[in-house]
């Protein structure tokens, strides 16, 4: 006898929770509610709760069925129908392609042998959107116009919406938990770790702290002399001594990538964080850069004038991506700053724009690209 949609899914469910590759998800699968129903094409999750079409089940055999559900579960997982409905209402089509192309190549770098997950001919998969991030994706899609491809699956953004703050809360704070239980289920089971599972579960550090931190430990606290900067008090005197560092804090440089990676959001909530930390130390200008192949916008506030950089800023830019014409923009400038902070998405040239003079925060939005200059923090897109 043939099963049913039901007791196949019930059976996938099983396979995935004693296999090495994706035993992790084990607890995942049991949060929110699985239904069947023909209203929808394939299958679907408003990010707590799945529904399957059995005519779609039907044309599954069991490893693409196990890809499906593993693949439901991961957008789950990713918390896709949260976080980015910003995109859903920009570019609904483009929002789904971008989630699925993210989904998709997690499942298959966990099982790239296909071992327990096929994926269907109808699922998108591109090679050069390996560990990117959703907003990513759907950037690079926006520039090429999509491809007119949309998945196998659709997307409940509806569903998500109807979703109240606290559903949403105790449904992260579930997926949480079941990560964390599959984690332990993963360590008993031998199985193979998983990238995506380590980095949402590794510790949150909250960037603003860290942007903080990194400008009072450079700009603060000094007690060594510079001639660079005479002592003030004996100029009038005709003497000529060194000041002490932590006297005067001086410049301190923002350089802002604008070649696309970089949204909106993202730029104002973290000038709006530099602004806060520079009333608080009281440099002697922030000197404000834009660029991609070349510093496009140079922009100068100084001290008492830090809050007008949100009126009169203009960022300029969008072209290829080269740190290093920051880099050589300050020696040609002659600029010496007391610190440097560069945002970015880290898609730049291998060796980061080479040796950097002055102190760097490379405060860098995909998780996984680390500066081999200065100190990285990471910005959660």
């Amino acid at each position: 006898m043939a099963l049913t949609s039901e007791q196949r899914v019930t059976k996938s469910h099983i396979a995935i929770m004693r296999s090495k590759q994706f035993c992790m998800f084990a607890g995942v699968l049991s949060v929110g509610k699985v239904n069947f129903t023909e209203d929808i094409p394939t299958a679907c999750t408003n990010g707590r709760d799945v529904m399957y079409s059995p005519t779609f089940i039907k044309t599954l055999d069991d490893k693409e069925l196990n890809f499906v559900v593993l693949h439901e579960a991961l957008h789950k997982v990713y918390q896709h129908m949260h976080l980015w409905k910003k995109l859903f209402k920009e570019n609904p089509q483009l929002a789904n392609m971008a989630a699925d192309y993210v989904v998709n190549y997690s499942i298959h770098e966990a099982d790239q042998q296909s071992d327990i997950a096929l994926r269907p001919k109808s699922a998108l998969f591109d090679m050069q959107y390996a560990n990117m991030t959703t907003k990513q994706v759907f950037d690079l899609l926006k520039q090429k116009g999509g491809d007119g491809e949309s998945g196998h699956d659709t997307h409940d953004w509806e569903g998500a919406e109807n979703l109240s703050d606290e559903e949403v809360k105790q449904t992260i704070k579930e997926l949480d938990q079941a990560l964390r239980q599959g984690e332990i289920i993963r360590s008993k089971m031998q199985g193979n770790k998983n990238r995506a599972v380590n980095e949402i579960l590794e510790p949150k550090v909250d960037w603003r702290e860290q942007l903080r931190e990194f400008v009072n430990a450079t700009c603060r606290n000094k007690d060594k002399s510079t001639w660079k900067r005479p002592h003030k008090r004996f100029l009038g005197q005709d003497i000529y001594m060194p000041s002490m560092i932590g006297e005067s804090v001086g410049k301190i440089v923002v350089g802002i990538d604008t070649s696309g990676s970089i949204g909106q959001q993202e730029l104002n909530e973290f000038l709006t964080e530099v602004v806060a930390i520079c009333d608080d130390v009281s440099p002697s200008s922030i000197e404000l850069l834009y660029w991609d192949t070349h510093v496009a916008g140079h922009e100068t506030y100084n001290q008492g004038d830090y809050n007008a950089l949100f009126q009169s800023t203009k960022p300029a830019g969008g072209g290829g991506t080269h740190v290093g014409c920051v880099n050589q923009y300050l020696k040609d400038k002659r600029i010496e700053p007391e610190a440097i902070i560069i945002l970015t998405d880290g898609y730049v040239e291998n060796d980061f724009g080479g040796n950097w003079d002055y102190p760097t925060l490379w405060a860098i939005t995909t998780k996984h690209i680390t500066s081999p200059h200065g100190k990285t923090i990471h910005i959660d897109n």
